[in-house]
């Protein structure tokens, strides 16, 4: 799930700047910056393969790899042995004189790259005050699995189509293959190859595959991802997508047509990509009419119940039996096998009885329980329901969730996910809230991966957010259709502490230096879009939008810059600034209301406008000094001096004379007859003229959301478009007028907090008073010691988890965490 940006092809290098550098524009005076400038010099130049609108372009291309697979599973020995046949086609128009290959095994062995260039994590480091260092016993157990098991793979036998032996070059995790022949645009070309390898397990070793054991009764799951050598993806904007894989970021692949033969214990059932072409052999009569019945049932039926699965448990076999499996069309093949499972599955009829079936499917062991049993299969045809709205129809066969050590991976047609039910003191099985809500969410969002980035196809190595932000905006959606009161975490509100942090880098960076991957690919984007379609755009139009990336892009590999520029195409709004803010920058959103100033207009009638200053005046507070002074009884000299009053003692300096009524009259006379209407209209409405100032103290310019509250306790609302900053990217002000019985009592800016503004408190004029706590606590020797510790073990505990087979783990400790 991970990637970087191209610097020359695709967008600047902007690691770990605030800031995006120019590059054909530079601003030598003055401070203004152009939130709003084009994106134009950063994205790549509209080509033949792809045009400026953000679609596909005339001269498209994609390469195409189909795999005749052949595999055994050796349950003891915990390996895996197969052969493969691999028939490579070359659209592109350059001649390729050798093939590189992904080796993703090979990331276990100890000189991997990935390997030595781990570093002491903040769960390894010495504590303060030279305290020892502190290593888990999950360290301990992955560092002791890792020395005591040969892992990587073992290759042989790499031949072409005609037998001659294909010269291969092994570096880290790739495999390049010299071509006896180079290879024309337009043609393909066929080899073959032996792999083998041991498998690595999860719990130890911490992986997006693997196998779990389960001590009291002695079997095993196997979940097997990233288990052949598969061609790397040859594009458009990078030819070879050959970077070593570190572990987090994952691939683009190229789709192909999947033929495997699965061979494992006899009493295995198998859960895999593609459908299932040989029931007859694997399975009984019952259970093919049972797989027959689920097609149009209201709730999902057992193919294999748990009684048959835990019959199944207590037996083991030296027999074996080969599952055969299809999959057209598909970026990857992933399967998991065991006698534990149970299986049920539930037919979805997309947009009614008469249109094509897909079979919901779900696979999980006895300590899934009731957790699985009722939500597992339904959560997968929730997920298809609500994403193709958004996308297109789901274009597979089958969609399956299976249960595992992983705690959540996504592959074609099948998803690994991990919450389980607890075992009870009676030997019962019972699940918590935090369960519940953690297989509902994995369950959406790895399967809502099957649409974003198995069929859309982007490439998470280098832009980790083109799938993990898509989809975790769009599992929001779908989660909130389930119960809206689970923190799905992609409000705004969700990203507010990490978009203050100083530890944020742009979204737009390489996925294997993302400091904190789930905020920075997962939570930051979703919320940006969840802005972008509620705020910005509205739902018809980003909807629409959306819709049009996703079905341009299905089954093709999309770059940021297609987004991008789908998104403004097909909505008709420009959005640079947004994407520049929000995917370019660390800025944040931050936008004070710092003044408030009440406009009364002059007429130039004497008569109405002196009356306002005398009001004026006399709502002064007294000097303090006439006041005493009144209070001591101190006459003033014209009081004990009556006899020398004049005029000017009698009036004040608001009275009208007849000389300001006549120069009134004369500003009259001289007004044109618009002008004259105008003053008029102004008089007798009596509107109230307010003008309201900004500042930006965030630096990313957003639209200003307005409550207004009214004297009569009335709200209206209002928004400023984020354009209003454009000239003055740093403060503005804005004059509303209201009815003249419509008088402001008090104004707040994002009062729902929809535009993730890291401090509300700014947002309120007149400013309000801020609630807070006092706890009250019993000092004692050794606390601040215990402090201090505990403190450094939650946050090691709460650190966003370096391996990304975690992601979903992590996520819900977000989930659960209070922010």
């Amino acid at each position: 799930m991970n990637k970087f940006i191209s610097a020359l092809s695709l967008c600047l290098p902007i690691a770990f700047s605030s800031t995006v550098s120019a590059t054909a524009v530079e601003q030598t005076k003055g401070d203004f910056v152009d939130k709003f400038r084009q994106l134009d010099e950063i994205l790549p130049t509209p080509n033949v393969y792809r045009s400026a609108a953000g679609e596909p372009g005339e001269q498209y291309w994609q390469q195409r790899v189909d795999y005749d697979i052949d595999v055994a599973l050796d349950e003891k020995a915990k390996r895996l042995s197969g052969s493969q046949k691999i028939d490579y086609k070359n659209n592109s128009p350059h001649t390729l004189k050798y093939l590189w290959l992904q080796l993703d095994q090979n990331i276990f062995k100890s000189d991997s790259l990935a390997e030595r260039s781990a570093t002491f994590d903040n769960a390894l480091k010495p504590m303060p005050d030279a305290k020892p260092a502190q290593i888990s016993f999950n360290n301990l157990r992955r560092l002791q699995f890792m020395s005591d098991n040969e892992l990587g793979y073992e290759i042989a036998n790499v031949k072409d189509n005609k037998g001659n032996p294909l010269r291969i070059t092994i570096v880290d995790t790739l495999m390049r293959v010299d071509l006896n022949e180079p290879l024309k645009p337009g043609k393909s070309t066929e080899f073959t190859m032996d792999f083998a390898f041991n498998i690595v397990e999860e719990d130890a070793v911490g992986a997006r595959s693997g196998y779990e054991h389960f001590e009291k009764d002695g079997n095993d799951i196997f979940l097997l991802a990233q288990w052949f050598p598969r061609l790397a993806a040859y594009t458009d904007y990078e030819a070879w997508t050959n970077k070593a894989f570190l572990g987090r970021g994952e691939f683009t692949l190229e789709f192909g047509n999947y033929n495997v033969d699965i061979t494992v214990p006899a009493d295995h059932i198998v859960s895999a990509t593609g459908e299932l072409t040989n029931a007859n052999k694997v399975l009984s009569k019952t259970q093919q009419k049972r797989l027959k019945d689920a097609e149009n049932a209201k709730r999902p039926v057992f193919i294999v119940t748990e009684e048959e699965a835990l019959e199944n448990e207590k037996e083991g076999t030296s027999d074996t039996k080969t599952w055969h499996f299809k999959a057209d069309n598909v970026r990857d093949f992933a399967w998991a096998s065991s006698r534990k499972f149970m299986w049920d599955a539930k037919g979805y009829h997309q947009g009614g009885k008469d249109q094509p079936l897909v079979m919901a499917m779900s696979f999980y062991p006895k300590e899934g329980g009731d957790l699985w049993k009722k939500y597992s299969t339904e959560a997968v045809v929730h997920t298809m329901e609500v994403y193709s709205r958004f996308s297109f129809d789901y274009p597979y066969p089958v969609a399956q969730s299976v249960n595992g050590p992983v705690g959540g991976m996504e592959y074609p047609m099948i998803t690994f996910n991990g919450p389980r039910t607890e075992l009870q003191d009676d030997g019962s099985r019972t699940y918590s809230l935090a369960e519940k809500r953690f297989l509902l969410g994995v369950v959406i969002h790895e399967v809502g991966h099957i649409y974003f980035p198995m069929v859309v196809n982007s490439d998470e190595r280098q832009w980790t957010w083109m799938d993990e932000g898509l989809n975790s905006f769009l599992d929001g959606i779908a989660g909130r259709e389930w119960d809206p009161t689970i923190p799905w975490g992609v409000e705004p509100r969700d990203v507010v502490s990490y978009m203050k942090s100083e530890s944020q880098v742009p979204i737009m960076t390489q996925s294997d230096s993302v400091l904190h991957l789930g905020p920075n690919a997962y939570t930051k984007p979703a919320a940006a879009l969840n802005i972008l379609r509620e705020v910005i755009l509205g739902r018809e139009l980003f909807d629409f939008a959306f819709k049009e990336y996703a079905t341009r892009w299905k089954y093709k590999r999309p770059t940021p810059a297609d987004f991008f520029r789908t998104m403004e195409e097909a909505s008709g709004v420009d959005l640079d600034w947004f994407w520049r803010g929000w995917f370019y920058t660390t800025d944040h959103v931050d936008i004070s209301i710092d003044r408030v100033y009440r406009l009364s207009l002059d007429t130039h009638n004497p008569d109405v406008d002196y009356g306002r200053m005398r009001s004026i005046e006399q709502d002064k507070p007294m000097p303090l000094f006439v006041k005493r002074n009144q209070e001591e009884g101190k006459k003033l000299w014209i009081e004990r001096n009556q006899d020398v009053k004049d005029f000017y003692d009698e009036h004040d300096q608001f009275t009208v004379t007849n000389k300001e009524r006549n120069d009134y009259q004369e500003f009259l006379s001289n007004l044109e007859p618009w002008e004259r209407k105008a003053l008029d209209r102004a008089i007798t409405e009596q509107k109230n003229y307010y003008v309201l100032e900004f500042s930006n103290l965030g630096g990313l310019v957003m639209p200003i959301l307005l409550e207004l509250t009214y004297q009569d306790g009335t709200k209206e609302e209002r928004v400023l478009p984020a354009e209003i900053w454009r000239r003055s990217p740093h403060k503005v002000s804005k004059l509303i007028v209201t009815d003249k019985d419509r008088e402001l009592q008090s104004i707040t800016v994002d009062p729902r907090w929809e535009t993730a503004d890291v401090d509300v408190e700014n947002n309120h004029y007149p400013r309000r008073i801020i609630e807070s706590r006092l706890e009250s606590y019993k000092h004692k020797k050794g606390d601040e010691r215990l402090k201090r510790d505990t403190m450094h073990n939650i946050t090691t505990e709460l650190k966003p988890v370096e391996d990304d087979n975690q992601k979903n783990r992590w996520r819900k400790m977000i989930n659960e965490t209070p922010h």
